[in-house]
């Protein structure tokens, strides 16, 4: 599958401080989209499905399902280009470097929408993102198993050419202002004679001078996992799939990010042992005689032993 993103050349290599979070929004559990500047999703890639956001205690969470692959699905919600860092796991998804906000990342078009499905093995490649036990993600076979769990977008904006500044004409001299007025004085035509055509008009003034228009540029913290059920997931580095991308050049408006996401994810049944996920309440059977025997909650019994 082929994509028109264009590998961004860094300009700014300051070191950036990590507490230019964007606010939290108050999205809806379950739903699959987030963000500002651009609409962050992560996607099935089996079943083509956005898979469902979950707000827990100020922090989004997916369910992630074993050895299925999927990619971060970003779309620029703005008439600009906007440069996008993505990490997974801690790790920087062009560079393979442990991420930072100041890396190379994917650059946008305005509107533009594209799926990064993988880990970025050269101009043509990726190696697909499949989530794995977290001992076999990309990150711990790398020895940098801390952050395996999360993904983030670092969103930036581009900065904009200055407008030229405008041309200033100079106020004439006052010799250069005498001058000129006697020469506007010999040049007007003479008065009429008593003689002459009494219907004689007087020449309409000198042009006036037109104003040029300027427009300005207007211009929390780790969730225990107690009573876990199933190993935590990660993200391991999959089979190669042919992706390519351009190369090209962006300026930074800022050295901070403009917006950062940040997705959680881990298995479905470790997010409903940790009450991310909401478990539906059946209904309870009261004790004593029901009014509706035929309700009770359940499944489908054994049948009765053979003799």
């Amino acid at each position: 599958m082929q994509r028109r993103l264009l590998l961004t050349t860094v300009l700014a290599l300051t070191a950036l401080s990590a507490g230019a979070e964007s606010p939290m929004r108050p999205y809806p559990s379950g739903a699959s989209r987030i963000g500002g500047l651009m609409n962050i999703s992560i996607v099935d890639r089996t079943s083509g499905a956005e898979l469902p956001i979950y707000r827990h205690r100020g922090e989004y969470w997916v369910a992630g399902r074993p050895g299925a692959r999927y990619a971060i699905r970003a779309r620029n919600a703005m008439g600009e280009r906007i440069m996008a860092v993505m990490s997974v796991d801690g790790v920087n998804v062009v560079t393979g470097e442990t991420a930072g906000v100041g890396q190379n990342g994917y650059v946008f078009g305005p509107r533009e929408r594209s799926d990064i499905a993988g880990w970025r093995k050269s101009d043509s490649q990726i190696a697909a993102f499949e989530f794995a036990a977290a001992g076999n993600s990309y990150a711990s076979r790398t020895g940098r198993p801390d952050d395996v769990g999360v993904i983030g977008v670092a969103m930036f904006r581009e900065r904009r050419p200055e407008p030229p500044p405008p041309v200033v004409t100079p106020y004439p001299s006052r010799d250069e202002y005498s001058n000129s007025s006697r020469e506007r004085r010999s040049e007007a035509p003479p008065a009429p004679s008593s003689m002459g055509d009494a219907r004689a008009k007087a020449a309409p003034p000198a042009g006036s001078a037109g104003n040029a228009d300027m427009a300005a540029e207007s211009s929390a913290g780790a969730m225990a996992r107690q009573s876990a059920p199933s190993p935590s997931l990660g993200t391991a580095h999959g089979r190669r799939e042919t992706s390519y991308v351009g190369k090209t050049t962006f300026e930074r408006a800022s050295s901070q990010p403009d917006e950062v996401i940040r997705i959680r994810y881990d298995s479905r049944e470790n997010l409903v042992a940790a009450g991310v996920i909401p478990v539906p309440q059946r209904w309870p059977r009261p004790s004593g005689p029901s009014p509706f025997p035929g309700s009770d909650p359940g499944y489908v019994p054994d049948p009765p032993a053979r003799y």
